[in-house]
């Protein structure tokens, strides 16, 4: 008898599984995923810039003030679909937009710039994901928070939206540059 409802028992508890993995995935959304970095320092980095006649960009450059290192590439859909939002950022003369191209041929990346707006105070190239695997990057678009001490604060993985903007980045770019004093 009880051999006969072992495999009704193991059924039962696959299905108790499947429903809390499915709970514990609705109160973290897909496109959020966790930094270990948030809090502690961003890592450092000098690489050659993009731009035609770019000196070397250094992550030191921007200590100081708050600034976004917003990771794209010409081939990244979601970064064609965050444009208009990154456009709107790098009107700001409050921080510093630094792209991070990620493995990406320098002549796509210019002429993508060329389509759609550069709207960038620096951008590094990282076709090797040097530096973007120091920042544990999964995918582009990825955009990080970093305060004047150097320290990331947020990431976003994936396109940002208008309600990250409102809701997150905003709000956070306003209280980091209210504790930088600017």
């Amino acid at each position: 008898m009880i051999a006969r409802l072992l495999p009704l028992a193991a059924f039962l508890g696959l299905v108790v599984l499947l429903f809390a993995g499915i709970r514990l995935s609705e109160e973290r959304p897909p496109d959020r995923l966790p930094s270990v970095l948030i809090g502690k320092p961003a890592p450092s980095f000098t690489l050659p810039g993009l731009r035609e006649g770019e000196a070397e960009v250094s992550s030191s450059a921007f200590l100081g003030r708050p600034w976004l290192l917003n990771v794209w590439a010409s081939w990244c859909a979601g970064c064609r679909v965050e444009h208009p939002l990154v456009e709107r950022l790098g009107q700001r003369r409050d921080i510093a937009l630094v792209g991070l191209n990620w493995k990406d041929e320098r002549a796509d990346a210019l002429r993508w710039l060329a389509q759609f707006g550069d709207p960038y105070h620096a951008i590094a190239a990282d076709p090797d994901n040097r530096v973007a695997l120091h920042y544990g990057v999964y995918g582009a678009p990825e955009t990080f928070v970093i305060d004047a001490a150097g320290v990331i604060r947020h990431k976003f993985v994936g396109p940002l939206t208008e309600q990250d903007l409102q809701r997150t980045l905003l709000p956070l770019l306003a209280q980091l540059l209210a504790e930088a004093g600017s």
